[in-house]
């Protein structure tokens, strides 16, 4: 099985507009960070996670040519925007994409994409467009996707939820303030655990760094990636004050777990 790290950044990405700070300037090509995404691979199996704004330049810079399956971990635009950019999966496909989520969020998603989502939308003859079906999942409910058996773990995001997913020996949780005992005991047992990390400070929806590598010592993965990093902390540097078994990830990233 593959993790592939499309996107590391927060909804801002590295470098930020405006920005001329040492990370937003630095030559270091992993403090270059657009917003945040991943792809899990099993087998001739590809599952995307979030489609964010830049997902087309991240699909090439990838070489994804394919998806069979979306998880959507909730539907802030820098988690949702790119959808668009999924109109390519849909030449020769037999059937829609399928795509799942938090009931909201699915729910969002058709409203704010409903050209995507209507099948009786369609486009004039001689172009396309994106098709995808939506499913809402509940948090703890194991389903099977893309053959693989995929767990949504419900994480609190200030007055929103988020979804966080294990995906057999991959746990992939973003945007979540902290992990509830119900998210720690689905992950408990993975072997990468993927956890968003704002600040080195406190923040009122995102866990910080110290509170992360804490979460990941309750769940005991063997090595855990942080991701959602923002222009204030230096990837070098990052690693450099983590414990071995916690590394920053970086955008193109790919982690094999056998």
């Amino acid at each position: 099985m593959k993790l592939t790290f499309l996107g590391t950044g927060t909804s801002f990405g590295v470098p930020q507009v405006g920005c001329h700070c040492a990370v937003c300037v630095s030559d270091d090509p992993r403090d270059k960070r657009t917003r945040v995404g991943a792809v899990i691979e099993s087998g001739a199996a590809r599952i995307l996670i979030d489609t964010p704004p830049e997902l087309r330049l991240q699909l090439i810079a990838n070489g994804v040519d394919r998806v069979d399956a979306v998880l959507f971990t909730h539907d802030h635009a820098d988690h949702t925007h790119g959808l668009d950019d999924v109109r390519s999966f849909a030449f020769g496909a037999a059937s829609p994409l399928p795509m799942y989520g938090p009931a909201e969020t699915i729910e969002s998603m058709r409203r704010k994409f409903t050209y995507v989502f209507d099948p009786s939308l369609m486009p004039p003859p001689g172009s396309s467009k994106p098709e995808g079906i939506g499913h809402a999942l509940e948090p703890g409910v194991a389903v099977t996707i893309a053959g693989q058996q995929v767990t949504p773990v419900e994480v609190p995001h200030g007055r929103m939820r988020v979804f966080g997913y294990r995906v057999g020996p991959i746990g992939y949780v973003t945007d979540a303030k902290e992990l509830p005992a119900a998210a720690e005991a689905v992950l408990r047992g993975v072997k990468v655990l993927v956890l968003n990390a704002l600040f080195r400070k406190a923040h009122p929806t995102h866990l910080s760094i110290s509170e992360a590598v804490d979460a990941a010592r309750r769940v005991g993965a063997e090595r855990t990636f942080l991701t959602h990093l923002t222009h204030r902390i230096a990837h070098a540097e990052l690693e450099a004050e983590l414990p071995d078994d916690v590394r920053p990830a970086f955008d193109g990233l790919q982690v094999t777990v056998e």
